[in-house]
């Protein structure tokens, strides 16, 4: 659905976005991550056709965006960061005004904009001034004039930014049942909506790639880790693991049951350590209460490959 290839672009002397290439394929929803400054804003600007790119090419649905701008953009809906709202129009005419400015056929808009309020179930609000609306209210707004158009691609960044807990549940829930029917590119800070929602995940750090695949995979392709409660004082604990080989990285947890001590050990990617671990514990004279393996989060994983970030303990 949506092919980048080799795609720069530069701000004076300022590289933004260097040499990126993926594709988006039919059916996906794409969590698309990194750091302020990264690129993403650049990146999702230029497919949408906002920006044009300095060097390399996208395209959408099989259409060039610089080539063939209006083929192309039919085929996406784009919620930026804030929604384009006209806070004086009612619901109704907005969704009525963006699908007259999507040249959506005559005949067809009044359905068009009913299909969308149903699906964002706004429809009780239609009648309100969008001014007059919750932040909630305005967000689902802002994702019903994406849909407006019927297109196959939704863009989505940062759709659940300033809402509650319970309008943030609802939005994800709504952007797994339209995935059912449309390609999504999620781009959001909140990666444990990310994990919620996406089966794809693409991490941009510094203009550039550092890791596309999904959550599942990118938690099994980091290195292991297992999560231990040991009956002991937390020093002894962890002076004895620290004798293990291949550990990189050892973390005391909160205590959940008096006289333990939990500890997410960390070894070397593709190094199972468990029966050194176990050895190490038994010659110390420490019972191992519990040991389980434990993948690491995406929070982590954006940590590790964005920034680095190491704890030692």
């Amino acid at each position: 659905m949506i092919e980048v290839d080799n795609l720069t672009k530069r701000f004076g002397q300022r590289l933004a976005v260097d040499r990126l290439s993926f594709q988006v394929n039919k059916g996906d929803i794409l969590g698309f991550l990194g750091p302020n400054g990264a690129g993403k804003s650049t990146t999702l600007n230029i497919i949408t056709g906002y920006l044009s790119a300095t060097e390399g090419s996208v395209r959408v649905g099989g259409h060039d965006v610089l080539e063939e701008p209006v083929a192309a953009k039919r085929q996406i809906g784009f919620l930026p960061e804030h929604p384009p709202l006209y806070l004086d129009m009612t619901v109704h005419e907005y969704l009525g005004f963006v699908a007259e400015l999507k040249s959506v056929a005559t005949r067809a808009r009044r359905a068009e904009v009913e299909k969308a309020m149903q699906l964002l179930r706004i429809a009780d609000v239609g009648s309100r001034l969008i001014k007059n609306l919750s932040k909630g209210y305005r967000q689902r707004t802002g994702l019903a004039q994406a849909l407006i158009g019927s297109p196959s691609i939704l863009i989505l960044d940062e759709p659940t930014i300033g809402l509650d807990p319970r309008q943030i549940i609802e939005t994800r829930e709504l952007i797994k049942e339209l995935g059912r029917e449309h390609t999504i590119i999620l781009s959001s800070h909140i990666l444990a909506e990310v994990s919620a929602v996406c089966n794809r995940v693409l991490i941009i750090n510094q203009g550039r790639i550092a890791a596309i695949d999904t959550p599942e995979n990118l938690s099994r392709g980091t290195a292991g880790r297992l999560t231990l409660r040991v009956a002991g004082s937390e020093d002894v604990v962890l002076g004895a693991l620290r004798q293990v080989p291949h550990v990189q990285r050892l973390r005391s947890q909160a205590v959940r049951e008096s006289g333990t001590v939990d500890v997410l050990v960390e070894a070397e990617e593709g190094q199972d350590v468990r029966r050194q671990v176990s050895a190490a514990l038994a010659r110390a004279g420490l019972a191992i209460l519990m040991m389980r393996s434990s993948d690491l989060s995406l929070e982590e994983i954006f940590l590790n490959l964005v920034t680095g970030e190491k704890e030692e303990f």
